[in-house]
C-alpha cells in the first residue's frame, strides 16, 4: 500500500539546449524519447516516481507553454497537478509555490522534487533510498538529499562534502561545493567524502517551508501571500500576476547551502543527468566500432564513438569521422565534434541569429 503522504515535485521545464537540435524551446528533452526505449523521460520519470507515490500526488512544474505537451504525454493526469511557471525564475520559487500548494492540501506531506530528465534503470534501488529519506525526513526536521558516488573528477557538476565521521548511511552536509575546475575535483575524489549534487531532494513540506521562511523571507512572503487562492480557481490569476515578481534563485542557493539541518544519502542506482550528447552517448548501447546509433539505420567505414541519431530509421552512411554529433532532425543537421559539446549552446544562438529564433 502506497503512503498517502507521499508527494512528488516532478521538474519539467527546462529547454535542454545542448541537446539541439533534437530539444527545442517549443519541444524540449524531456518531452522526447531520447534513449529510443519507447518512453519520453517525462513518462520514465513519471512512471518511476509512481512506484513509491500516489499517481494523483504526482505534480508536473513546467513553464506554462508546455501544459499541452504534459497532458499528450501524461492522459492520466488532471489540471489539478500541472502547476505552470508564466516566467522562467530558476528552481527556488516554483519549489515553494508548489510545496505551498501540498502543504495546504496535506500538512503531513513528505516530498521529493525529482529532475524529469534523469536516468536511472534500477527503479527499485531508487525507491529504496527515496524510502529511506521519506522516513528519516517524516521523524526528524531535515532537508534531505540524493547524492552520486563520483566516478572520475567530473568538472560539469557541484559536490555535497559530507561528514567523513559518520557511520551512519544518512550522513550530514558539511557543505556545497561549485563546480570545480579538474585539479580540485581529483581532491574532493581522494578525500572520499564528497559526492555528486544530481538536485534530487527529499523534505516534509513543513521543513521545507521553514526553510524559506528563515532563509528566503522575501521569496516566502511573495508566495505565502496567496495561500487563500491555492488549489482554489484564484491561484492561477494569482501566480500569473506574482510569479513574475519572484527572485531568480535557486534551491541550493536559497536554502539547501544556508541551512544547517541538511543531510545526504550516497545513492545506491546508476544515475546519469542527461546533459549533453555525450552523457547519452554514454548511456546508449554501442556497434562493434563504439558507435552508439538511436532510430538510424546506419553503414559506417572506419567511423568510431560517434553519437548518431535520426528520425525514423533513415539510412546513415559514415565514413572517416571518429568521436562526432550526427543528429539529423527535419530541417536541421547537426555534424559536431564531441570534444566541443559545451558550445552547442553557443552554436544554437548563432543559428537563430542566422537564420531565425523558429530553429531553436
Amino acid at each position: 500500500m502506497i503512503n498517502k503522504n507521499n508527494y512528488a515535485i516532478l521538474m519539467a521545464g527546462g529547454v535542454g539546449s545542448r541537446f539541439w537540435p533534437v530539444s527545442t524551446e517549443a519541444f524540449p528533452k524531456q518531452f522526447h524519447d531520447m534513449l529510443g526505449t519507447g518512453d519520453t523521460l517525462l513518462q520514465k520519470t513519471f512512471q518511476r516516481l509512481s512506484h513509491l507515490i500516489p499517481k494523483e500526488n504526482i505534480f508536473i512544474l513546467t513553464n506554462e507553454r508546455y501544459n499541452d505537451l504534459v497532458f499528450e504525454q501524461l492522459p492520466g493526469v488532471t489540471q489539478r497537478q500541472v502547476l505552470l511557471e508564466p516566467a522562467m525564475r530558476n528552481t527556488a520559487p516554483c519549489i515553494l509555490y508548489a510545496s505551498l500548494k501540498i502543504q495546504k492540501e496535506n500538512p503531513d506531506a513528505v516530498v521529493i522534487v525529482a529532475p524529469s530528465d534523469h536516468w536511472i534503470e534500477d527503479e527499485t534501488t531508487f525507491t529504496k533510498n527515496v524510502k529511506q529519506a521519506f522516513d528519516f525526513c517524516s521523524e526528524n526536521n531535515a532537508l534531505m538529499t540524493l547524492g552520486i558516488q563520483p566516478t572520475f573528477p567530473n568538472t560539469g557538476y557541484g559536490y555535497i562534502e559530507f561528514d567523513k565521521v559518520s557511520a551512519e548511511e544518512i550522513k550530514q552536509v558539511n557543505q556545497f561545493r561549485e563546480k570545480p575546475d579538474y585539479e580540485t575535483a581529483k581532491q574532493f575524489i581522494s578525500q572520499g567524502n564528497f559526492l555528486w549534487n544530481a538536485g534530487i531532494f527529499m523534505w516534509s513540506v513543513k521543513s521545507v517551508v521553514n526553510a524559506f521562511k528563515n532563509n528566503q523571507p522575501s521569496l516566502y512572503t511573495l508566495f505565502e501571500s496567496g495561500i487563500s487562492a491555492y488549489n482554489t480557481n484564484l491561484e492561477a490569476d494569482f501566480i500569473k500576476e506574482n510569479y513574475p515578481k519572484a527572485e531568480n534563485v535557486s534551491v541550493d542557493y536559497a536554502i539547501m547551502e544556508t541551512s544547517n539541518n541538511v543531510y545526504v544519502i550516497a545513492a545506491e542506482f546508476d544515475w546519469n543527468d542527461l546533459g549533453t550528447w555525450g552523457s547519452l552517448y554514454d548511456k546508449l548501447d554501442k556497434d562493434a566500432s563504439s558507435n552508439a546509433v538511436v532510430h538510424a539505420r546506419t553503414l559506417t567505414e572506419d567511423a568510431s564513438g560517434n553519437m548518431i541519431r535520426t528520425q525514423g530509421d533513415k539510412i546513415v552512411v559514415v565514413d572517416g569521422l571518429q568521436d562526432y554529433i550526427i543528429v539529423d532532425k527535419e530541417d536541421v543537421l547537426l555534424i559536431y565534434p564531441k570534444t566541443k559539446e559545451q558550445d552547442i549552446k553557443k552554436v544554437l544562438q548563432k543559428v537563430k541569429d542566422k537564420f531565425g529564433k523558429h530553429y531553436g
